[in-house]
């Protein structure tokens, strides 16, 4: 029985980690490789986005962090508007969620377009407001670029199934409730929603 123990707490300890590092934001600092990709395994299928660092190093870096510590395990594709974008990125447990809030990251120049397919870190109107929320366009949005959006990545394999992603409940689900309850409030309000059951890093 202890052995069995054993096994058990060091299975347990990789995400007792991760929960612990998402609370932690100022922590999560680690350099992006010059490129990189990450596999969304989701409820609506798989697809690939490919990162440049050199098109936006600030959010490329924060992407890195936030896949590679598990942040987007569960979320919801919480607002999906047809023929615009889809968006996501709040976290599904509150107590995380609430350290990510204030954690900004600051503004970049914007070197390639809001085209179909482009990955981009949403904003409010303020200046730096970048913090966890990304969304994919589903054409070309070039009218955004000019407003400041920054483009930091690429679906590369997979686009149907971004175009499939469940688009009913359009803008309905509110972000200020899903910040404060997160997962429950969309389990149950929105149940038909299509999430993140993984992202990972590929090696």
């Amino acid at each position: 029985m202890k052995k069995l123990w054993i096994v058990a707490l060091l299975v347990a300890i990789p995400g007792a980690y991760a929960q612990t590092a998402l609370k932690n934001p100022s922590a999560l600092k680690e350099r992006a490789p010059a490129a990189y990709k990450v596999k969304f395994d989701t409820s609506a299928g798989v697809f690939e986005v490919e990162v440049h660092t050199d098109w936006a190093p600030i959010g490329a870096d924060r992407f890195y962090n936030l896949v590679k510590n598990g942040y987007y395990d569960g979320c919801r594709f919480f607002r999906v508007v047809p023929g615009f974008m889809v968006q996501f990125g709040i976290n599904g447990d509150p107590a995380i969620q609430r350290s990510w809030v204030e954690a900004n990251i600051q503004d970049e120049s914007v070197k390639q377009g809001n085209t179909r397919g482009m990955m981009t870190f949403a904003k409010s109107g303020a200046p730096n407001s970048r913090t966890t929320q990304v969304f994919i366009n589903f054409k070309d949005n070039s009218f955004l670029n000019r407003q400041g959006f920054t483009p930091f990545g690429k679906v590369t394999m997979g686009m149907e199934v971004v175009d499939k992603v469940y688009s009913a409940y359009g803008e309905r689900p509110d972000q200020g409730r899903i910040q404060g309850e997160g997962n429950a409030y969309l389990t149950k309000t929105f149940p038909k929603l299509d999430y993140i059951k993984k992202a990972t890093i590929e090696k």
